[in-house]
């Protein structure tokens, strides 16, 4: 099959798509999404299903969400999805989650507890007690992850100070993407990448780091034994076939984070292409071979298998910055948004350090928050507006510019995410940012269409997969480039006195 065979994105109807069918499940952070795609990683028609959530949050650093309710959902998002589709025609079952994800199970496989998040920051007093414990610099080269209050250590030890009985009584400690598949089909089986994610897996042996479980007192057998992408399981649970005939004969692949699932949906599977997500969160990352020797100090490296790692950093705070603003200090419509966000810097401009949920790449500062400075009388909703997309940038260059020591070969910078669609004027202030183009991809789903690829890439690894319609580089300006040089002189000097309390 020639280039110009092979069909592009758009979405197909089900009486034309070629099998192997592929069911994808995406829990984000906003949303759950389950879908049908085809043999190319085509999404199918009509058979796409979104179901709204959000997460519990309060002053105290919660941020949760119900776990059960999550495989509810999961499980009616999957019931409207398959129906109608013949009975075992779907050839898999594929899922992602927003990652670093914490469900305490008892030892019949009931939650003992909600969905700890990588947002939920209130185990920032055990963070302190492990960072003057350990190494982290060591820790941080072993495992690819710091110690934060986005991965399981500190959460660890802090529900063993805080909760005891429950700790005792915690039989497995899961993923949400494993609590779902354990509820739905009687799955147990934790993946390569999810592990990583979570801060525990040694990223040289891909195997959990027994340094760090000893050193926050949890023994191996408390978590599910590791998968690669390569090892689907298709020893499930008769009730799947029942309640869902579509998927008898399936096989389920484990549930990976989402930021894997995105990079290969937009076609960012190659050292030379990053993928940037704006979403909720966000975040810039790019697969490699093998892990790198060194990695820088703001960055992380997950195992995604045996053979490859991601690596990059994350943002907590992108759209639920852009949501904030809308609801609080500075309405705007959108035509207003973009007007201000293509036009040209301007002095006197708030800096705001963008940290509604703390820090994560690069400096790992959990329990900062957002700052707001130089606001004067002539502030009002577009200069706040501005000042907060400048922050936004500045934070993607901060995981940029070391991203690049690990892959000096970068060719294309690819974005995608809900930001991207609702403000897309936001690409041109980080584009500027981090003095590199950046091209919006416009394909939906591809955090779903993602999870699918990966499926689709062991079921039929020759077959090829749609083609992504490229679209015009957002180009940044040298003229611009002395004020974002400033910008982020400032932004480093407020930082660190933030930092420094």
């Amino acid at each position: 099959m020639t280039d110009e065979q092979i069909p592009t994105t758009e979405s197909i109807k089900l009486v034309s798509a070629p099998a192997p069918y592929v069911l994808a499940i995406d829990i984000g952070s906003g949303s759950t999404r389950c879908g049908l795609y085809d043999a190319y990683a085509r999404p199918i028609k009509k058979h796409t299903v979104k179901v709204e959530h959000l997460f519990t949050e309060a002053a105290d650093g919660t941020a949760e969400v119900d776990a059960d309710q999550m495989v509810r959902e999961v499980a009616d998002a999957i019931d409207r999805a398959v129906a109608g589709v013949e009975a075992g025609s779907i050839g898999a079952v594929v899922m992602d989650t927003f990652a670093s994800t914490l469900i305490c199970v008892d030892e019949h496989g009931d939650a003992l507890t909600a969905c700890f998040t990588y947002a939920d920051s209130r185990s920032a007093g055990h963070l302190a007690r492990l960072r003057a414990q350990l190494d982290e610099d060591e820790v941080h080269q072993r495992t690819g992850a710091r110690l934060h209050t986005s991965y399981h250590p500190p959460r660890l030890l802090w529900l063993q100070d805080e909760f005891p009985d429950l700790f005792a009584r915690t039989a497995k400690f899961l993923s949400l993407g494993e609590y779902v598949y354990a509820k739905l089909a009687g799955i147990e089986g934790a993946a390569t990448s999810t592990m990583a994610w979570a801060g525990i897996l040694n990223r040289h042996t891909c195997e959990l780091d027994e340094e760090l479980l000893a050193a926050v007192g949890v023994e191996r057998s408390r978590f599910a034994p590791i998968l690669d992408p390569d090892q689907p399981i298709t020893d499930v649970s008769e009730q799947v076939g029942r309640r869902w005939p579509a998927l008898a004969g399936a096989a389920w692949f484990p549930a990976v984070p989402d930021g894997y699932a995105s990079n290969v949906g937009v076609g960012a599977a190659h050292p030379t292409t990053a993928a940037m997500s704006a979403a909720t969160s966000g975040a810039i990352r790019v697969i490699v071979d093998g892990t790198p020797d060194v990695l820088p100090s703001g960055l992380w490296a997950y195992r995604i298998s045996r053979s490859q790692s991601i690596v990059g950093g994350a943002l907590n705070d992108v759209g639920r910055v852009t949501l904030w603003l809308q609801a609080t200090l500075a309405p705007l419509s959108a035509d207003e948004i973009d007007e201000l966000l293509r036009a040209a810097p301007s002095a006197g401009t708030p800096l705001m350090l963008p940290f509604l949920t703390g820090e994560r790449a690069t400096g790992w500062a959990g329990g900062a928050r957002a700052v707001l400075t130089g606001v004067s009388s002539a502030s009002g909703p577009r200069e706040l507006w501005r000042g907060a997309a400048e922050g936004i940038g500045v934070s993607y260059q901060r995981v940029f510019e070391q991203l690049r020591e690990v892959a000096p070969h970068l060719e294309r910078v690819i974005a995608s995410g809900g930001v991207t669609r609702a403000f897309p004027g936001m690409m041109q202030v980080v584009a500027q940012a981090i003095d590199f183009p950046v091209q919006v991809v416009e394909v939906k789903r591809v955090t779903m269409r993602g999870a699918a690829a990966i499926a689709l890439s062991v079921l039929q690894p020759d077959h090829p997969l749609a083609t992504i319609p490229r679209t015009a580089l957002t180009e940044p300006d040298a003229a611009q480039q002395p004020y974002y040089a400033d910008l982020r002189r400032r932004f480093d000097a407020l930082y660190a006195q933030v930092i420094a309390g």
